[in-house]
């Protein structure tokens, strides 16, 4: 990752966001630019317009947290924009750079791990890493998301299934929200992870084979993703709306375990038990298809 660049665009892109009445400065009638001026950056930071042009540049190696703190302050950055601003900075200085993550290919889940998610029920749980990789999942989250399983030669990936496979379209009844939550949480990750092979290769395939990635990965938008809610469309029980919960693991540095649960005695509840009932007729009958069960 280019992290100087990376600093430019998301620094520049945050500024353009804010606007003057937003942080109390009168608009003006001679304004040609996009959000605030640098000036105006600088004054509200409480340092030097000359400072400021250079963080902006790319050269933020050095500063400290107070200068950081400062920064976050004047540009509105909420906390997802914030921890992205401290990630950038570690991983432009000579020190303090993010713990390289293992590769997902040599990863295995321990059978702790494997008797947890089995012994989770309610709806689909997996483990994904910041690449979007699917880890692990228990069986209802192996039926949940058997599209991103069933594409020969890939290993499942959230983003792949979102960007390069017309299925999600109609799995994600909100596509667009989607979207912009899944280019959100892999701009998160390349600050945290910034010389990860692995993740560049992805971002290389996706924006090569995808006009809609590309365009969202050049907005420098980024987010916490822990809880909320969403709607699916599964091929075979239909629509279904579950609540979801995301939780770092501390055994596994970046991974995260997100557990899925519908409200109890919804029509999603009933669907959810559908989808492992056919699951159970699944394994005692592995020839019968979807359609006769």
């Amino acid at each position: 990752m280019d992290t100087r660049s990376e600093v430019r665009e998301f620094l520049t892109s945050r500024r353009e966001k804010v606007t003057p009445e937003q942080v109390g400065l009168p608009r003006g009638t001679n304004r040609r630019v996009k959000g605030l001026r640098r000036t105006e950056v600088a004054v509200l930071a409480g340092m030097s317009v000359e400072y400021y042009t250079k963080l902006e540049r790319g050269g933020i190696s050095g500063a400290s947290r107070e200068i950081l703190d400062a920064l976050a302050k004047a540009l509105l950055l909420n906390d997802a924009e914030r921890a992205h601003l401290f990630n950038l900075a570690d991983a432009a200085g000579p020190i303090g750079r993010p713990v390289k993550r293992q590769s997902s290919k040599h990863w295995v889940p321990s059978q702790g791990l494997q008797w947890a998610l089995a012994g989770f029920t309610a709806g689909p749980a997996f483990v994904r890493n910041g690449r979007l990789d699917l880890l692990a999942a228990n069986p209802l989250g192996k039926a949940f998301y058997s599209q991103l399983y069933d594409v020969p030669g890939q290993e499942p990936n959230f983003a792949r299934h979102t960007f390069l496979d017309e299925r999600a379209k109609q799995f994600y009844p909100q596509w667009d929200v989607m979207a912009d939550i899944t280019v959100a949480i892999l701009r998160t990750e390349a600050a945290r992870d910034p010389h990860n092979k692995e993740f560049h290769d992805l971002i290389g395939e996706l924006s090569t084979r995808s006009a809609e990635f590309r365009t969202r990965w050049g907005k420098h938008n980024v987010r916490h993703h822990g809880s909320g809610v969403k709607t699916f469309h599964h091929p075979i029980v239909g629509e279904v709306t579950l609540a979801f919960e995301g939780m770092d693991m501390e055994s596994e540095h970046g991974y995260t375990l997100t557990i899925y649960a519908p409200e109890p005695g919804s029509a999603s509840a009933e669907r959810i038990q559908l989808l492992a009932s056919w699951i159970a007729s699944e394994q005692s009958a592995p020839t019968r298809s979807p359609a006769q069960s």
